[in-house]
């Protein structure tokens, strides 16, 4: 086994093969039932043969990662169409085309955050990203194939023992430093493991200790990630698909009760956050960052403020400080109009719910606003 085997993404030669075995697949032909036209087939004789049939028939020009990723950017596209209310793309004046970045991003939806950053690469004919993933999305193998053929890495940060995680940790470490400096390749990575659940981006110390973890012995922190060109995105959304899920989990645990994830509620969110309703969607790239102290924490912090600098509030944020009666001292151009429909499609979403999880989903969208003033 080559040394990356287990966490790299799929390659060319390895697509149809990958494909065949998940047309077969119990699993996969459930998931692709339950959430398409074809639920009528359920329940009924002989609907895993059909439904495989489909599949196989629609695999059959699928040779390469490009032919399947071709299938996401027409997916991209129509989500663009059809579930935002605009798009707007700042900042490719600050990349150069050829160049193997380490794009880190505040995190807010599992897979439409890379998905957007490389739509607009490719469309600007830039190198698309190596995704880095946890490997919380693969309790079903199935899931891992479906996202290594999409250009993911595993980030294992699981084992039985301390030298397990380590080991998993490392590998993923020299596996970010090859594809950037010795294959050219660039990559997405979130700046904290999981998504912003309360609004607030912050950046993790822990990750750079692990991004650094294979040279912390032969180099400096702030030299080691200059060499990788950091380069700063911030995504944003009027509205999240999966705000609501977000509150309930952050009450659980507020409320002291162990939060226990389905099996496929990663799977749920992903699928909840490309088919829900965006509104305004803006997508921010930042200069490559500059780093000139040695030390996680002090990196974490320059990233999280570049990050909040380039983040672009929508009207939602301010109908949520408004709802709340969150005093601020930021402006704004949104119009009566704008700030007026936020309002009405916040307070609309949250009626249904108790107190305490209404509070903190409007704190999701409020929480933003606050961060940006302190800035």
């Amino acid at each position: 086994m080559k040394r990356f085997d287990s966490i790299r993404p799929y390659t060319d030669s390895e697509v149809q093969g990958v494909l065949q075995e998940l047309s077969i697949n119990k699993d996969v032909i459930n998931a692709f039932i339950s959430s398409s036209k074809y639920k009528i087939f359920l329940n009924l004789p002989f609907a895993h043969s059909v439904i495989s049939k489909i599949l196989q028939n629609k695999i059959k020009t699928i040779h390469t990662v490009k032919d399947y990723q071709s299938i996401f950017e027409d997916l991209v596209a129509n989500m663009i169409k059809n579930k935002t209310a605009g798009f707007e793309c700042n900042g490719f004046s600050n990349i150069e085309e050829n160049k193997a970045y380490l794009y880190i991003s505040n995190h807010r939806d599992i897979a439409i955050d890379p998905a957007l950053l490389n739509y607009m690469l490719h469309q600007n004919n830039y190198k698309t990203t190596n995704i880095a993933v946890g490997n919380n999305l693969m309790n079903e193998a199935w899931a891992s194939d479906l996202m290594r053929l999409n250009k993911s890495f595993i980030i294992d940060r699981t084992g039985k023992s301390k030298r397990e995680i380590y080991q998993g940790l490392t590998l993923a470490s020299e596996y970010i430093e090859d594809s950037l400096l010795d294959k050219q390749e660039p990559i997405w990575i979130a700046q904290k493991q999981g998504r912003a659940k309360d609004g607030i981006d912050e950046t993790d110390p822990a990750l750079l200790k692990m991004i650094h973890l294979n040279n912390r012995k032969t180099s400096n922190i702030d030299g080691f990630f200059n060499s990788l060109s950091f380069v700063p995105v911030a995504v944003s959304y009027e509205f999240d698909p999966n705000d609501i899920y977000k509150a309930n989990e952050i009450f659980a645990l507020q409320m002291q009760n162990e939060y226990i994830k389905s099996d496929r509620e990663d799977l749920n969110s992903i699928a909840n956050g490309i088919s829900g309703y965006k509104g305004l969607v803006t997508l921010t790239i930042g200069e490559p960052i500059n780093f000139t102290e040695n030390s996680y924490e002090a990196c974490a912090q320059l990233i999280t403020q570049t990050i909040l600098s380039l983040y672009k509030l929508q009207p939602s944020n301010f109908a949520a400080c408004e709802i709340l009666n969150i005093s601020h001292t930021l402006s704004h151009d949104f119009s009566d109009n704008k700030i007026k429909f936020a309002k009405e499609y916040l307070v609309n979403r949250t009626k249904d719910l108790e107190p305490g999880i209404r509070e903190l989903l409007l704190k999701q969208y409020s929480n933003p606003v606050l961060q940006k003033e302190k800035l």
